[in-house]
């Protein structure tokens, strides 16, 4: 079945996270993606466990699925002209570096669009190709905390919390495919590639789409605890009995009304949009002290026929588990190059007319090689010679 990205060729050299992220949707989505990896400087991914029966890791396997994988040791001329090579078949290039590596080696983006004058170009990096920070080294928390987000997060008598999902990363991945794709739509309209420069931390910047505004215009500055969405509010979660949680978030009034109603707080209803920190504390104080009575599963089936905004906090394995993740079937079942199948969360883009494919997860370092240059013309001798001198793994 035809798939809705068959026929575009990307040339990937990124790692850890946001690079393979991006670039396993597009892979998801049909796109035929070529890892590019060093022979002796693996990624970091690849060594982080738990490791699967066929001795990867598990992360890895998952970032890296429906994607082929050679290893080329591009500090060697030899290596650098396979990729001068290759690169005349391919539509994209992604690639993870700091500004300016790629071209130093010979191999940036003036250099391959010299080659094919089409190609795509896209550079994931910390800090973009411009600004002061372009060559600084940096990850997620410090994109998150560059961005001004890390200031309003956590609470107000503890500081800032570190998020439990790296979000700078996985939106500068996203960020990189939208851009990919836009891309690929000028060219057909015109027949040009051109360059995509996606910092993660813009890309955390932009995430304020709430944030921003009153603080631009009205210079409402955001602190812990001070909006309506970060814990200013009765917007927030509640220990249960159980010393589990309740998520509760009706913000509108028909949610807020209900809910109030169906935990027997009536006097609460004319208080939920007050923004005062007085009634705000009352009216979490109250809700906290109703919750505390039962324990979660008492709520959940208290509020299951209720249309309020009001969720328990799931576990991940309980999230795995949930009717609603079955019915969208966001853990699929992934072959394995042994014959085995592991369990990956899904793409959570659902077509109609080109489904997205599970193919295979993430390989060894290098596991087609010998595939990719014979297709390249190189002999077998000529492919182990260049195995000895380290040119390929």
């Amino acid at each position: 079945m035809m798939t809705a990205l068959a026929g575009l060729k990307v040339l990937d050299f990124t790692g850890l996270l946001p690079g393979p992220f991006g670039t396993r949707l597009l892979a998801d989505m049909g796109a035929e993606v070529l890892r590019v990896e060093a022979p002796v400087r693996p990624d970091m991914v690849r060594i982080m466990p738990p490791f699967d029966s066929d001795g990867l890791s598990a992360c890895h396997a998952s970032l890296n699925r429906n994607k082929s994988g050679i290893a080329i040791d591009l500090k060697t001329p030899e290596g650098l002209e396979v990729v001068r090579s290759l690169v005349k078949e391919y539509d994209v290039v992604v690639e993870q570096f700091r500004p300016g590596v790629m071209s130093r080696l010979g191999i940036g983006y003036e250099e391959l669009k010299a080659i094919n004058p089409k190609l795509i170009y896209c550079a994931i990096t910390g800090y973009g190709q411009n600004g002061v920070y372009r060559n600084r080294a940096g990850h997620d928390l410090n994109y998150l905390a560059v961005a001004g987000i890390m200031d309003y997060t956590g609470r107000q008598d503890a500081g800032p919390l570190p998020l439990p999902i790296q979000a700078a990363d996985v939106t500068g991945g996203l960020y990189a495919v939208g851009g990919i794709l836009a891309a690929v739509i000028h060219r057909l309209n015109t027949g040009e590639g051109q360059f995509v420069d996606i910092s993660l931390t813009d890309a955390a910047f932009s995430l304020q789409a709430l944030t921003a505004p009153p603080a631009l215009v009205g210079n409402e500055q955001p602190k812990p605890e001070t909006d309506g969405l970060n814990g200013g509010s009765f917007y927030d979660c509640y220990r249960t009995a159980d010393n589990r949680f309740l998520s509760i978030a009706g913000l509108e009034p028909q949610f807020f009304s209900g809910f109030c109603m169906a935990i027997e707080k009536p006097e609460l209803l004319s208080l939920g949009i007050s923004k005062q920190p007085e009634t705000v504390k009352l009216v979490k104080s109250t809700i906290q002290a109703v919750i505390i009575q039962k324990p979660l599963a008492d709520w959940v089936a208290r509020f299951a026929a209720l249309d309020v905004c009001v969720e328990p906090v799931l576990t991940f394995a309980e999230a795995c588990e949930h009717p609603q993740m079955r019915d969208r079937n966001m853990v699929v079942d992934v072959p394995m190059a042994n014959g085995e199948r592991q369990k990956q969360i899904a793409c959570p883009v659902v077509f109609s007319a080109t489904p997205v494919k599970y193919n295979l997860t993430g390989g060894h370092l290098g596991a087609e090689t010998d595939r990719v240059m014979q297709a390249q013309g190189y002999s077998p001798e000529q492919i182990a010679d260049l195995k000895k001198r380290g040119v390929l793994a």
